[in-house]
């Protein structure tokens, strides 16, 4: 072969292994087993609570946590996530709930990316919302596709972690002067739901000691919230921000675990 078509055919070489590379998607998150799948959707429905709950902060000028830096995670995370699910989908009914969600997620991205704004603020939160039920009926197909009776636990084990977010976010509008007449029922709803689902998984047979050790640190730290729904006095955002951080991380390892277990 002449030198100068051995230098051109490298150069079509070497091109060609570029364009393939651009061609991979940038979001690849890898979904591992039928129960990852269900935590990775559960996990969008805390997102959604997740996201408002930075977004007030951003709103208010409350820099503590670096809010608006993980609102942009959040939203990225959202985003490679769901096209991860729609990958993993297998049924029809899982397809048609992940559509959905995609066909709410645009919108409300495009909000989420302008200047955080009290006028905004209540049609966001209603828009969130509306997609953590379409993301809880998709967390529902994935439970139901893997066909395995510890799909449950993980699904209930992940859902605390949206309350723990959704419970913080209620507290932020309020601080933030955002007046909602359902504040007080939305949120003793969701602080019923979580203490119900604790006692049921701190109940659970299966659980390791590591399980149990994470399960009361969540424990101690929704005790900040049962007192402070009870307390008249003004609500503190750093420090509601960072219980309800402390128990999306433990819940997080909680879940993560039930996973692991179940595919042993």
């Amino acid at each position: 072969m002449k030198p100068r078509n051995r230098i051109v055919k490298n150069i079509i070489l070497k091109n060609s292994i570029f364009l393939l590379v651009l061609q991979v998607p940038l979001w690849a998150f890898e979904i591992t087993s039928a129960s990852h799948a269900v935590d990775i959707a559960g996990k969008q429905r805390m997102f959604t609570q997740n996201m408002l709950k930075n977004y007030t902060m951003v709103g208010m000028n409350n820099q503590f946590g670096n809010p608006s830096k993980k609102l942009i995670t959040l939203e990225k995370e959202f985003e490679e996530h769901l096209n991860a699910l729609v990958l993993q989908a297998q049924t029809a009914q899982t397809k048609e709930s992940l559509t959905v969600v995609q066909s709410l997620w645009t919108p409300i991205l495009q909000t989420l990316k302008e200047t955080p704004s009290k006028e905004k603020v209540a049609g966001l939160q209603k828009s969130l919302d509306t997609l953590l039920k379409a993301s809880d009926t998709a967390t529902q197909a994935f439970a139901k596709e893997s066909g395995k009776s510890s799909a449950k636990v993980v699904n209930m084990s992940g859902k605390q972690r949206m309350l723990s977010q959704r419970m913080a976010s209620l507290y932020m509008l309020k601080v933030w002067g955002i007046d909602d007449p359902l504040f007080e029922a939305k949120l003793q709803k969701s602080m019923d739901e979580f203490k119900t689902s604790l006692v049921k998984l701190e109940q659970t047979e299966i659980n390791t000691d590591e399980i149990n050790k994470e399960l009361k640190k969540v424990k101690r730290a929704f005790m900040y919230f049962e007192m402070m729904s009870k307390s008249k006095s003004k609500y503190t955002p750093s420090l509601i921000y960072k219980k309800s951080n402390d128990i999306l991380k433990s819940m997080n390892s909680v879940t993560h675990a039930y996973v692991a277990l179940e595919n042993k």
